[in-house]
């Protein structure tokens, strides 16, 4: 007899806990249910509408009809189309002018800057503020500096009796542009990435370091880049990703030109398709963008970021 009191209070636990689940279950849908919304309607349903415009030639007027469908016509002039080449040529240029100049420029100029020395948060906000100045503006600005005429580079180049410098007007230099204005514009943002993680790692790690006679680049190379591995990692997962979809910087400066040489993917996707009316071939550009980015992400997430 007596453990039929337990038995029922062990039940009325089970059913107040099951109630409280369903409550929570509850909530937690009613607050999910708005963002579900609108991710599905600006995320989700324009990337089906998108991949389903790619099989057909269409220009974005009217709803695409069956005599226009085309398969995968689109991707096979994607995939032969030469413009795209050397578009898809110059995101890898500038993936690897990122990973290579503009993450180790930004490291270096944390670890210089991460202490409290004097001038320290002065030179942090020169050296950010390029990443909030827009885009477009930026870009403006150097292209009135590289322009061949009257910019900054041609003024220096005569002052020390040389000619003109017309970087935005050469097939092989206006790339080459590109990836300047890109470090001086980005590094910052990682720059600060970096400065934020430093302030995690234990300051007696350095101290105990310098006592036991470690110079600074030792204290560097075995203090400061392990300690911020998982920050390094995330910084190179932006700066990638960034790189694959790198388009803003690309229109004001250049343009895609000249002669088509200094597009990237998603300039060749305006350039190629919105502009010219061909919304089908650059629906096909957007989804095998779209495949390369959430590859990346997934791959990047798996292999690398696994233990962050």
């Amino acid at each position: 007899m007596t453990a039929l009191p337990a038995v029922h209070s062990s039940r009325r636990l089970a059913f107040s806990a099951s109630r409280r689940q369903q409550r929570g279950w509850r909530t937690a849908i009613v607050f999910a249910a708005p963002a579900l919304l609108l991710f599905t309607l600006f995320i989700v349903l324009p990337v089906l509408e998108a991949g389903s415009a790619s099989f057909f030639n269409w220009n974005g007027l009217r709803a695409p009809s069956a005599d226009k469908f085309l398969g995968l016509g689109n991707y096979q002039q994607l995939l032969t189309n030469t413009t795209f080449q050397r578009a898809v040529g110059n995101t890898l240029l500038i993936i690897a002018a990122s990973l290579l100049i503009q993450l180790p420029l930004a490291l270096a100029m944390a670890a210089l800057l991460a202490g409290r020395q004097f001038g320290s948060i002065a030179f942090r906000m020169i050296f950010f503020l390029p990443f909030i100045l827009a885009d477009v503006a930026s870009g403006l600005i150097f292209r009135f500096m590289f322009d061949g005429d009257v910019g900054v580079l041609t003024q220096i180049s005569q002052l020390f009796g040389f000619g003109e410098v017309h970087l935005l007007s050469s097939k092989d230099l206006a790339i080459v542009a590109i990836l300047v204005v890109a470090t001086w514009k980005y590094f910052g943002f990682h720059m600060m990435l970096y400065i934020a993680g430093m302030q995690g790692i234990d300051r007696s790690l350095y101290e105990a370091a310098a006592i036991d006679g470690a110079t600074a680049w030792q204290r560097f190379v075995h203090i400061t880049v392990p300690g911020l591995a998982t920050t390094i990692r995330l910084s190179v997962f932006f700066a990638v990703l960034g790189c694959l979809q790198f388009f803003d910087l690309v229109v004001p400066l250049t343009g895609g030109g000249p002669l088509n040489s200094s597009h990237t993917i998603v300039s060749f996707l305006y350039y190629f398709g919105i502009a010219r009316m061909r919304i089908g071939f650059g629906d096909a550009v957007g989804v095998t963008l779209f495949i390369v980015c959430v590859g990346v992400a997934l791959g990047y997430r798996r292999w690398v970021m696994r233990n962050d």
